[in-house]
């Protein structure tokens, strides 16, 4: 459970009522009772549950989603669209306890509702963004990314939450190399069997041939080159104003982009209520909405469910796919 002060909590009610995502996972949700009554309350919701107070009482054949009451925070206490450190605190550690099961093999993906990043800084000073936790919580130093994911089309990013006058230096080819390494293979595990990656230039009209940069000429080309290599069916660099027009006509399954903005607008201006964050790099999946706590709309009722079902529905599928993968593995073992 995300942020307490926004439309998390009633979001998560929602989805934790909606047919599809209980057959297509078994759902086990971290967080207080008491919060997501309150958030089933605005939202209208019933949903069926299961309450425990630590994930191994729960029944192997219970098909109810499972909450683990933390027991660690009274909604009353909570003003709704306010940044607190109690809100912070509760995200903090409601994530870090589903990160902890999921390393311990109890679970494939990892979902949230949104977090709000000034409550998590409260709560934990040194929060920067979700992948320097993740980071810090499961040990890893290697390449991560967020992807943002709008039904079949991904953005892939080489930066992301750095200042924008610092963008350019940090465009190398191991950079670019990499973050096509790390799309196509999230992709994969997603469910596509050879994805088609457009890049997008860092310059206006991609560096128009060295006029207005060299990056594209010195540093992407190659590094697209060097992937295409490797059997990436990367293609590029291409004007980042136009690029996204190619890829939403079917052109390509994803676009990889230079900097944060550079395509999260055009993700955002496609489909805002229905995009999800992917958080790729890690031993799970870890999926969000890509929307934020919405603090503005928080206790009205009206928070549209379509990025949350959506990110569900993505977990629920790429750990579907991690479990199918480690059967061959399980049946050796045993046998």
């Amino acid at each position: 459970m995300g942020d307490p002060a926004g439309i998390s909590p009633e979001l998560m009610a929602k989805a934790l009522g909606l047919d599809d995502l209980r057959a297509a996972a078994r759902l086990v949700v971290f967080g207080d009772r008491r919060v997501l009554a309150a958030g089933a309350a605005v939202a209208g919701v019933s949903p069926e549950i299961a309450v425990v107070g630590d994930p191994a009482e729960a029944s192997a054949d219970e098909t109810r989603p499972i909450l683990v009451d933390l027991g660690h925070l009274d909604p009353a206490t909570i003003r709704p669209g306010e940044v607190s450190r109690a809100g912070g605190a509760f995200a903090v550690a409601n994530f870090r306890a589903a990160l902890d099961y999921a390393m311990a093999g109890h679970a494939q993906a990892v979902a949230f509702t949104p977090f709000n990043k000034a409550a998590m800084r409260l709560a934990h000073p040194t929060y920067e963004d979700e992948i320097t936790f993740l980071k810090e919580e499961m040990g890893e130093d290697g390449p991560a990314s967020e992807f943002n994911i709008l039904e079949g089309l991904w953005n892939a990013r080489v930066t992301s939450h750095v200042p924008l006058k610092d963008v350019a230096g940090l465009i190398t080819r191991e950079a670019v190399r990499d973050g096509l390494a790390l799309a196509d293979d999230a992709m994969r595990q997603a469910g596509f069997v050879r994805p088609r990656i457009a890049v997008a230039g860092l310059n206006p009209h991609a560096g128009d041939g060295g006029n207005f940069g060299r990056e594209e000429i010195e540093v992407i080309a190659p590094a697209i080159t060097e992937a295409k290599a490797r059997g990436i069916a990367a293609d590029g660099p291409f004007p980042s104003d136009t690029v996204f027009l190619r890829a939403r006509a079917g052109a390509f399954d994803a676009v990889l982009t230079m900097y944060h903005d550079q395509g999260q607008i055009a993700m955002k201006l496609m489909g805002f209520d229905r995009g999800v964050t992917l958080l790729a790099g890690f031993p799970v999946p870890v999926l969000t909405p890509a929307h934020g706590t919405a603090y503005d709309i928080a206790g009205k009722g009206i928070a549209n469910i379509g990025a949350t079902h959506a990110a569900f529905a993505l977990a629920a599928k790429m750990a579907g796919k991690r479990l199918a993968a480690h059967e061959p593995e399980a049946r050796t073992a045993a046998g």
